[in-house]
C-alpha cells in the first residue's frame, strides 16, 4: 500500500468518524435554521401569531447556545419605533449631542429589497444540508466495517450536546 493511499484512507475514516458525530448537531442547526429563516419563531408586532415554545426554546439554543428564553416586557403604546433606552446606558445632555452626532457618520440609504428570493433560498440551503446529512448517515452505516462504532459515535453526538445544554 502506498502512502498516499494510506493517507486518504486515514482522512477517508476520520470524516466517517466525524461527520457521524456531529451529524446530529448539523441535523438540529439545519432544521432550526431553516425555520428562523422565515422568523417563525419570532412574535410579529401587529400580528396574532405567537409562536409555538418549542420553538422559541429551539432557536434559543440554536442562537445562544442556551434553553432560558428571556422574557420580553411588552412595549408601551407610545413608545413607537423607538429602541427601549438601557438603564446601563449614560444620559447625555443636549450640549454633548452635536459631538455625538459627528462620531456616528450617517449610513448610506440603500433600497428597498425584497428578500423573499434569499430567504427561500437560505431555507433550500437548510434542507439540502438536512437531507445529504441524512443520506451522509445512510451511507456511513450502510458501507461501513464497524456499524457498532458508528452507532457509538452517533448516540455521543446526541448524547454529548443534550448533557452539555442542561448543565
Amino acid at each position: 500500500m502506498s502512502a498516499a493511499h494510506a493517507f486518504l484512507k486515514i482522512v477517508r475514516q476520520i470524516h466517517l468518524y466525524v461527520g457521524v458525530f456531529i451529524a446530529p448537531a448539523l441535523l438540529f442547526f439545519a432544521l432550526t435554521g431553516g425555520l428562523q429563516v422565515f422568523s417563525l419563531h419570532e412574535t410579529t408586532r401587529g400580528s396574532d401569531y405567537r409562536p409555538p415554545q418549542w420553538l422559541v426554546t429551539l432557536a434559543q439554543l440554536h442562537k445562544k447556545q442556551t434553553m432560558a428564553v428571556p422574557v420580553h416586557k411588552a412595549r408601551p403604546a407610545d413608545a413607537g419605533d423607538h429602541p427601549p433606552v438601557s438603564a446601563t446606558a449614560p444620559a447625555t445632555s443636549d450640549a454633548h449631542a452635536p459631538a455625538l452626532a459627528q462620531e456616528k457618520p450617517e449610513m448610506p440609504k440603500m433600497q428597498a429589497s425584497h428578500p423573499l428570493p434569499l430567504k427561500i433560498f437560505a431555507a433550500f440551503v437548510a434542507l439540502g444540508l438536512f437531507v445529504s446529512t441524512l443520506i451522509g448517515l445512510y451511507m456511513a452505516f450502510r458501507y461501513t466495517r464497524k456499524p457498532r462504532l458508528v452507532a457509538v459515535l452517533l448516540l455521543a453526538g446526541i448524547v454529548v450536546p443534550l448533557v452539555l445544554a442542561l448543565i
